[in-house]
């Protein structure tokens, strides 16, 4: 994982032909935003070719047509300069377990493998924002009226809000938890700390940002 704070990483979303790699699915698009300093600095998209058809479900869901991405780029040129953009970064993205898996079985295929950390923004939001009606991403960007264009299930527009969300959820713990020092590995242990026990973490974070 690599050492640096929770307001340098890079944000990413894929839209796939269907929910596991494992049973022959592969990403259709990449979206991701670069965060630097707490705001965002660069962005990274592509549709790609999969080699394989997108059914009509994702077709009608994501408004990514198997016609698009006929004279796409295939996803190995693809993921490979989504390699070189997440280079010395860790990630965050919503529901992470899911894009990881595919960002994990692209990268398989073209012999990369990614060492740094994956946080999950849902997972965090659920300890942060606890009385948010749920979790979702269209919902907490609505509940804390983060920057969107309303378009949902295209991944930059989604990387994008998830960005503003992380954003979101460092200055609540920054101005209601007087937690100066957000580390990505803080907010990595955040996500996995059961809720009754976040009094405790912030706490001894507490202690370490007045000491930093």
């Amino acid at each position: 994982m690599q050492q640096k704070s929770a307001d340098h990483l890079v944000v990413f979303d894929f839209e796939t032909t269907g929910l596991s790699p494992d049973m022959g699915d592969r990403a259709i698009e990449i979206g991701a935003v670069l965060i630097e300093n707490g705001k965002i600095t660069d962005r990274f998209q592509q549709v790609m070719n999969p080699g394989i058809r997108i059914p009509l479900f994702i077709e009608n869901l994501t408004g990514i047509t198997n016609a698009m991405v006929k004279d796409a780029r295939n996803n190995a040129v693809v993921m490979a300069d989504f390699y070189e953009f997440i280079a010395g970064h860790n990630l965050v993205a919503h529901n992470a377990s899911f894009d990881e898996r595919f960002l994990r079985a692209e990268f398989r295929r073209i012999k990369k493998y990614f060492s740094g950390g994956i946080a999950c923004s849902l997972l965090a939001a659920r300890r942060i924002f606890q009385l948010a009606p749920n979790h979702q991403l269209a919902t907490l960007a609505q509940y804390k009226n983060l920057p969107n264009d309303g378009i949902y299930h295209r991944a930059l527009a989604d990387a994008e809000v998830t960005a503003h969300l992380w954003l979101s959820m460092l200055d609540e713990l920054r101005e209601h938890h007087n937690i100066e020092t957000l580390s990505f590995g803080f907010m990595h242990t955040l996500t996995k700390t059961p809720k009754h026990q976040l009094k405790q973490l912030y706490a001894q974070q507490q202690v370490k940002s007045a000491i930093a």
